[in-house]
């Protein structure tokens, strides 16, 4: 791993210690630990968090020039599928246009620019309700009701404009710049390190999205740190080690970051939790972990015995051999982020994906979206994926139970995001200041923020 160097006075023990006493070890890229080196301390502006200026260059900077994860594979698993993807002004048509072939069309006629769909469904052609303008899954055009009235038609190119389209662990993903880098290198690590998590055996298990009251950036923040959990989420401190999350931004990589949180450990702000207290309040809080009691005997650890019952749950629902999953797959939280919007998490304990927009042209309000990817049957089969089910700006995450203890979670940290977001609006400060090493992902997003924005 070479020299890592950390901040003094981080609380301990660190995560690396833990999983170095783990009973089923850990996989190498787990092992591995970079803190941020060379950020610097400086405040980031808040006027990007509602400024209308700021919002509509990051829609020409960034929302037309960065990957983006616009579906599931299982979400159009047969020609003729789609879903609409939309951001800001923007909508694309991501179809299967045919058995192994994926585009994204603009989803607007060329005719006088009805969208061509609003909602997602399965299609053998794109029909415009209006006229009935006609084009084929490939994009082009076979149909114009009155042709003999359209002589300027004549010679010109009449297909769909389309975007750039990837795939990547059962991802499908979108870019509108026609000459932005390829999905594979504006990846950067994450394949690799996403090698053991294999999401492309995964299918969406739930899938619910809500209008939340605040800026995109102000919602996904909430969610790639930990440093805010002993006083939003109190709850969990137990078993929940967020003051030795580890934070990790490797040298050289603009578009990931990551952090570790071991679960099953209470956290160290605490002092003595007993085995029998660290086990209750997880089980309280999760029921996967219900079931027969869970003793520790001598020598074990609630850790262990918590990985031992996650890895049994895991191998029974999926009817997949878990025996050998390392306790931090089982247990703990391992989130990535990649930018703009997208956070997959990696293991199997919570196996979520999140995602964060702007709500149309509003910078002061947003979509975010939680996914559940359970593994497949060892067959390779699932039931069929979870349509999204929309949550207003007034309904809160406890409205879909397929969340379970997660909504709790998320509705803690709405209520403050509405708090944050009038708060900036107030502030005469004009920075946010940010925790050199704990908001660290925070500030290295804001940095690759400020690079697409420069240019």
């Amino acid at each position: 791993m070479g020299i890592v160097t950390l901040p003094i006075g981080r609380p301990g023990p660190s995560v690396q210690e833990i999983l170095a006493s783990d009973v089923n070890p850990a996989p190498a890229v787990m092992r591995e630990e970079s803190p941020a080196q060379g950020l610097g301390t400086e405040d980031v502006a808040i006027a990007r968090y509602f400024s209308k200026a700021w919002h509509d260059q990051e829609v020409e900077k960034v929302w037309r020039k960065t990957w983006q994860l616009a579906c599931r594979v299982e979400d159009i698993p047969n020609v003729g599928d789609h879903v609409v993807y939309e951001i800001v002004h923007d909508s694309l048509i991501v179809v299967r246009a045919g058995p192994d072939e994926i585009r994204a069309y603009v989803n607007s006629c060329l005719h006088r620019g009805t969208q061509l769909r609003t909602e997602a469904g399965c299609v053998k052609q794109f029909r415009c309700p209006f006229h009935g303008f006609t084009w084929s899954l490939q994009g082009k055009l076979t149909e114009v009701p009155g042709a003999w009235d359209f002589p300027q038609m004549e010679g010109r190119d009449f297909n769909l404009p389309e975007a750039k389209v990837g795939v990547w662990g059962g991802f499908v993903f979108v870019n509108f710049d026609a000459d932005c880098e390829p999905l594979d290198s504006y990846l950067e690590i994450l394949p690799e390190h996403f090698k053991a998590f294999r999401l492309e055996d995964r299918w969406k298990a739930a899938h619910v999205a809500k209008i939340m009251p605040c800026n995109w950036k102000l919602a996904m923040e909430a969610f790639i740190e930990s440093y805010h959990v002993p006083y939003a989420h109190p709850q969990v401190l137990a078993y929940y080690g967020d003051q030795n999350t580890q934070y990790d931004v490797w040298p050289d990589v603009r578009h990931v970051s990551r952090m570790i949180s071991v679960q099953g450990v209470p956290s160290p702000g605490v002092g003595e939790v007993s085995d029998e207290l660290v086990i209750s309040h997880m089980r309280r809080d999760m029921p996967f972990y219900g079931g027969a009691p869970i003793e520790v005997g001598p020598g074990e650890t609630p850790r262990a015995k918590l990985a031992a019952r996650a890895r049994d749950k895991i191998g029974r629902s999926s009817g997949n051999d878990m025996s050998q999953l390392s306790d931090t797959e089982s247990l703990d939280l391992i989130e990535y982020l990649l930018f703009p919007n997208m956070v997959p998490w990696g293991g199997q304990s919570l196996p979520v994906c999140y995602r964060f927009r702007p709500l149309g042209d509003n910078p002061e309000q947003s979509i975010m979206e939680i996914m559940f990817l359970f593994s497949k049957a060892p067959d390779g089969s699932h039931p069929e994926p979870a349509p999204i089910r929309w949550l207003g700006i007034d309904e809160p995450w406890s409205s879909a139970p397929e969340l379970g203890s997660a909504a709790m979670v998320a509705d803690q940290d709405t209520d403050n995001l509405k708090r944050i977001q009038r708060g900036l609006r107030a502030s005469k400060k004009p920075g946010v200041t940010l925790a050199a090493y704990q908001e660290s992902r925070i500030r290295h997003y804001h940095q690759t923020l400020d690079a697409y924005m420069a240019k």
